[in-house]
């Protein structure tokens, strides 16, 4: 069923229009402005070359601003898996929140309950699988924080809209802080690249094993965020990839 839907055009697309068939990604975001009204405004200002295809208020509303089969621009410079520059692949959802830099805070029930109806819709209409459903964080871990680490991932995973480890969390936590060896370090490194995470780039200064690992327990590990890899992030990456 469709979600109730408040259209708000944006300018800011790609032409031509895309094909069904190459819409695999949904991608979340958090706008990181204070005030959701200048948030709705810059993403409908082609001053500003940045948009996605829906805005969830913090009332709960959705806004469209821009259709499905048009290219928004809210991805950037991003990549999983074999796939490169995600625009082209992915619907984008921004959700009101002012971020990491603002006070951060909780994602409103409202705006959970609304992000699940418009999943669904989009899964069934596009067939996007629920690996596929991806944060900003997860594509472009050296540029972003986003939705970060109050976004309920876990809430998702358990209505079949994303990806979570089966492996019981009190057992999970007796490993935290112990230290793994260079090798499986560089097995969970390895399993978060099968899992579909950006390869790290040495040539690039700010993105090192440190900025992957954020971003993964932005992810899976929330309640803890240190870029520091022990066995419970170690038996977190192994059952991902299973």
């Amino acid at each position: 069923m469709r979600p109730n839907l408040i259209r708000n055009y944006s300018p800011n697309f790609s032409l031509p229009k895309r094909s069904k068939k190459i819409i695999k990604f949904v991608i979340i975001h958090y706008t990181g402005m204070k005030k959701e009204s200048s948030a709705i405004e810059k993403l409908c200002n082609p001053k500003y070359s940045v948009s996605s295809h829906y805005f969830i208020k913090n009332n709960g509303n959705i806004l469209n601003l821009v259709p499905d089969l048009y290219e928004a621009w809210h991805a950037g410079k991003s990549s999983w898996k074999k796939f490169k520059s995600l625009n082209k692949y992915s619907i984008g959802i921004e959700i009101q929140n002012p971020g990491h830099n603002n006070n951060y805070k909780k994602f409103s029930l409202k705006q959970i309950s609304s992000l699940i109806k418009l999943l669904k819709y989009l899964m069934k209409i596009y067939r996007i699988k629920r690996e596929n459903i991806l944060g900003h964080s997860d594509i472009a871990p050296n540029r972003k924080k986003d939705p970060g680490e109050k976004f309920p991932w876990k809430k998702l995973a358990k209505n079949k809209l994303a990806q979570w480890y089966k492996l019981n969390e009190k057992k999970l936590f007796r490993f935290r802080g112990v230290k793994l060896t260079s090798k499986d370090e560089n097995r969970f490194v390895n399993n978060l690249y099968n899992f579909g995470y950006n390869k790290i780039d040495v040539n690039k200064s700010n993105y090192n094993k440190k900025t992957l690992t954020k971003a993964f327990q932005r992810r899976f590990r929330q309640n803890l965020i240190n870029g520091i890899v022990d066995k419970e992030c170690f038996l977190i990456s192994k059952s991902l990839i299973k």
